[in-house]
């Protein structure tokens, strides 16, 4: 404790100011967040209120669900900008009352004064993903499902179940029309096999009713073949199937990196390398799950030019739009780089991370410029 003690005080000389400044911030940010989303969610519900109430038996109670399913996407979607827009109006007022000014006079540098507020964003960032993780995925997997469905009343909870579904397995197309899993066991239903010759052409047509993996192996029921050269079509009540894929890479055919927690997408991605399938689109998705709440940490270096060196050079508001500026500018780099990590244009973690270093950079230079 005696050598964290200088320590600390070197960073945070005083705990009283350290709290007044993460509080002041800490409740802006509480105030805009809610505002910002409740706004949001009146406008959303007013664009979907029609189709939610058109389905038979829907009422207020499915009004509320729909509320309760699409509010934490929109809370996570906006903690960022919040936290951005909370920062310029707490250093913008700090300035105005001349209090950055007595903070500079008793020795307090510019990141001491900033690190009270990202000690904050740390905690909002923290709390933003463990939403994401927890909340906020299956949500949207749930909310997905029922509009799948023109939002039914009557709707049971999604099964684990996918549908339409196609596979390489050497020169032939494989089509399974439902993949579901009953206890250990992975069904799959209607399953129709394209044989094709070493030239691509197509050399015969295996539909089955269902297959399922016993033993290792998978073994196709209710067998037709159609074979192309002869026209000859034959049944058989059961066939082998030399199909290499394991049980789970059904499950990996459909990933969606939005409806999925990071453990859940990691475990996916994981079982796509086992295969030597490629995993750059949903690698870009997995770091960005870390990168989105991460960009809410970034906010305070963003928006610290709305505080520092405004006395001399006056034009708060000027500051405070440049400081927005440079938010927005973040924001539009970030989704940029993530849809061209998503297209592998870009590496996956350079997609993810290389917007905040470049922003981080630019931010602390800016502070440098203003302190200079």
């Amino acid at each position: 404790m005696s050598i964290l003690r200088p320590l600390r005080r070197y960073f945070l000389p005083s705990r009283t100011m350290g709290r007044y400044i993460g509080k002041v911030f800490f409740v802006r940010f509480l105030g805009l967040v809610i505002g910002v989303v409740v706004v949001l969610q009146m406008l959303d519900l007013l664009a979907q209120s029609d189709a939610i109430l058109a389905a038979p038996g829907n009422g207020d109670a499915e009004l509320w669900r729909y509320i309760g399913l699409r509010f934490p996407e929109l809370l996570s979607r906006f903690i960022p900008f919040s936290a951005l827009l909370a920062v310029l109006l707490t250093l913008s007022s700090l300035s105005q009352h001349s209090e950055i000014v007595v903070m500079k006079a008793s020795g307090m540098s510019a990141h001491r004064i900033l690190l009270p507020l990202l000690l904050a964003s740390a905690a909002i960032s923290v709390v933003h993903f463990i939403l994401d993780q927890k909340l906020v995925a299956p949500s949207t997997a749930e909310l997905e499902y029922w509009k799948r469905f023109d939002y039914a009343s009557d709707l049971p909870p999604a099964p684990d179940i996918l549908d339409d579904l196609w596979l390489v397995d050497g020169n032939a197309l494989v089509l399974v029309k439902a993949v579901s899993r009953s206890g250990s066991r992975v069904i799959l239903d209607k399953v129709t096999i394209y044989q094709r010759n070493d030239q691509g052409q197509l050399a015969g047509i295996v539909r089955a009713d269902f297959a399922w993996h016993t033993d290792g192996a998978w073994t196709l029921y209710a067998v037709r073949r159609f074979d192309a050269e002869t026209h000859a079509i034959t049944t058989e009540p059961s066939l082998p199937w030399t199909l290499q894929s394991p049980p789970e890479r059904f499950f990996s055919l459909r990933v969606i990196p939005e409806q999925l927690s990071f453990s859940r997408l990691e475990e996916q991605i994981d079982q796509l390398k086992l295969e030597g399938k490629p995993v750059a689109e949903l690698q870009a998705a997995l770091y960005q799950k870390i990168a989105g709440p991460l960009a809410t940490l970034l906010m305070p270096i963003l928006g610290a030019i709305a505080g520092f060196g405004v006395q001399r050079g006056g034009k708060i508001f000027a500051r405070v739009a440049a400081g927005m500026g440079l938010g927005f500018a973040f924001f539009v780099a970030d989704n940029f780089m993530l849809a061209m990590g998503k297209f592998g244009a870009a590496p996956a973690f350079l997609a993810a991370f290389g917007p905040m270093l470049i922003f981080t950079s630019l931010g602390l230079a800016v502070i440098f410029y203003s302190e200079e």
